[in-house]
């Protein structure tokens, strides 16, 4: 049982005490050090030592609570989930997948349970749960027991995907459309798209299996956004986490992608089974919107070179014929140019602008709700690109090349698209960004190590944060929040990096234990008035790894209400100053998940 603080006057009034004098004792040897500084000083040697020595970061082990004149109460134990749970993910829950029509993948989509539905337990981890290996040698080995689910392994046995070897699966790289190895097949996608020079930064993955295509695309510095449904193929998201690859759950249904309009430099499909010639040809109107401007589609498989594969195939050559006209003259209506077609593999690149000249016209989007997205139906409409973007001589969108489009000025806010927003706004940010991170590794010095390769930044803003960390040893998910007063996140994309939308009050598109960090910038001062922090706090646990770590920077008066209620889930806890000094009233806790796992009788062994 967690124990209960005491609040005694007797108590009280010690601390208070002890606070005053630590923080007069700062405040002199603060302003005797500025003094001798300044040269005006006599015995500058003394002072300097007496100032080291003098330890105010004592402040942040004092009671807050009594400070500040808050009283955390009882704490409340948190109870473990019963097993079955143990891969819970709410929102793509599959018996309450089933309650909803299959038209367009329907039943496939978020999901989320009512109120009174919600679990308020902790998710517990399968008995034999590890730490995943650090990458790189987590791209092909997962421990079993992480993810024991070896149907994959019978059914995708002849296409290379995944092997069960003792206590580990083995990924040799391999894929239904490159059984021989994702390196070969990226270096012929690379032959027609410039993936080496840094121009290629973000992809997009659809339908992506275990994401071996976005595993081995890390090797030319391209980052993946991989996503397929949780269906028939168990686990095949969660197995791209655990291998260190980025993926969420999702489908191409009928609500758009959480991804911002003109996001990716790069989309692809290979043999994702998502039906492109149909409904008009609106799911490749969706893939156009998050297209930037000269990004390329590549489509591989079914129904590409249908005249020598539609009898292994097993489908009549009528139907695959009739399918490829479908998806040409779409890709026409879009305006994208057809630049390869050999083998299985077709390559279209999204023309600059839209000037549509051939009948039959296109109906055109509202420019103004390109990114709104969230639970928003799909169209059947082309979304213009807008008349401030600005081209290379090659028909390109003029990007700077990765890593350094990362921090030069994004053509958001150079030209004004995201109010209040400046050029000013982003140098500051990122300078900002890079001191707090500074701090965080004095505190966390696992940050460097590679020890944290999944990291997932709650309230993103700019993609600073994401920015300042920026490692090959690591990636970050940048989330924007749907309730942010500035939807940041085309910037986040421009800067090479990526991100997704998503509501807090709801849980999000992964499995349980997929994230080795959380990083959380005012998360409960912006949903203060939205949803119970209880629930924000409870998705963390679920999707934190055992002995994973979280940061969480807030007003103190919210941290103290966070650490009482993570006090009950097993978390452990510290509360630092901001790097400015105990007078600023934003703090930072720092926590880590403690290891515990499910056993046969449903409680908690701990480690």
């Amino acid at each position: 049982m967690m124990a209960t603080k005491g609040n005694s006057g007797d108590n009280r009034s010690r601390s208070s005490m002890s606070v005053f004098i630590v923080a007069g004792l700062c405040c002199f040897f603060y302003i005797l050090g500025a003094w001798q500084r300044s040269g005006f000083g006599k015995g500058d040697s003394i002072a300097v030592e007496i100032t080291r020595q003098t330890d105010c970061s004592i402040l942040s082990t004092l009671n807050y609570e009594t400070h500040h004149g808050i009283d955390e109460g009882p704490v409340k134990e948190f109870k473990p989930c019963p097993d079955r749970y143990i891969d819970y993910t709410p929102c793509q829950d599959q018996l309450r997948a089933m309650t909803f029509p299959r038209d367009n993948m329907s039943y496939r989509e978020r999901h989320c349970p009512r109120e009174e539905e919600k679990l308020h337990c902790l998710i517990p981890a399968p008995k034999g749960y590890v730490t995943p290996f650090r990458w790189p040698q987590s791209r092909d080995y997962v421990p079993y027991a992480n993810a024991p689910y070896r149907s994959l392994v019978v059914e995708k046995a002849v296409q290379n995907w995944i092997q069960y070897e003792g206590n580990v699966f083995k990924f040799p790289g391999g894929g239904t459309q490159f059984p021989h190895g994702a390196d070969a097949y990226i270096n012929e996608l690379a032959a027609m798209i410039p993936m080496d020079n840094g121009i290629i930064r973000t992809a997009l993955d659809t339908g992506c299996g275990v994401a071996s295509w976005g595993a081995y695309l890390f090797k030319k510095n391209v980052i993946a956004m991989s996503f397929a449904p949780r269906d028939s193929h168990e686990a095949q998201v969660q197995f791209a986490l655990e291998r260190g690859v980025p993926a969420v759950i999702g489908v191409l249904g009928t609500i758009k992608l959480p991804y911002p309009s003109r996001a990716f430099d790069m989309a692809h499909c290979s043999r994702c089974l998502i039906p492109w010639s149909g409904n008009d040809g609106m799911y490749m109107m969706e893939v156009d919107r998050v297209l930037r401007p000269g990004g390329y589609w590549v489509l591989s498989g079914p129904p590409i070179n249908w005249r020598n594969n539609f009898v292994a195939w097993q489908r009549p050559k009528e139907e695959l014929e009739e399918e490829q006209r479908k998806i040409e003259d779409t890709a026409k209506l879009l305006g994208w140019e057809k630049k390869h077609e050999k083998g299985e593999i077709a390559i279209w690149r999204k023309r600059l602008g839209f000037h549509h000249d051939q009948d039959p016209q296109p109906t055109m989007c509202d420019s103004r709700n390109a990114d709104d997205v969230w639970y928003k139906k799909m169209e059947l409409c082309v979304t213009p690109s807008p008349e401030t973007i600005v081209y290379d001589e090659d028909g390109g969108v003029a990007w700077k090349p990765y890593p350094e489009r990362l921090n030069v000025l994004p053509s958001r806010i150079s030209t004004g698209s995201v109010p209040g927003v400046s050029a000013d706004t982003f140098q500051d940010d990122n300078k900002a960004w890079k001191k707090h991170v500074s701090a965080y590794k004095k505190t966390n010095k696992l940050l460097d190590t590679g020890r944290y390769r999944n990291i997932m930044d709650m309230n993103a803003g700019l993609g600073s944060f994401a920015a300042a960390l920026d490692s090959p040893k690591l990636w970050v998910m940048n989330v924007m929040p749907t309730i942010a007063e500035k939807d940041t996140l085309g910037v986040i994309y421009e800067r090479g990096l990526m991100g997704i939308y998503h509501d807090w009050c709801e849980a999000f598109s992964t499995y349980p234990r997929t994230y080795d960090l959380i990083h959380a910038n005012g998360i409960f001062s912006l949903y203060k008035d939205k949803c119970d922090a209880e629930d924000i706090l409870l998705e963390m646990d679920r999707i934190l790894r055992p002995e994973g770590a979280a940061i969480i920077r807030d007003h103190m008066d919210v941290l103290a209400k966070v650490r009482r209620t993570v006090k009950g889930m097993r978390w452990k806890t510290k509360i630092v100053d901001h790097e400015d000094g105990p007078l600023v009233t934003e703090k930072v806790l720092f926590a880590v998940k403690q290891y515990w796992v499910a056993d046969e009788n449903n409680s908690t062994s701990t480690e």
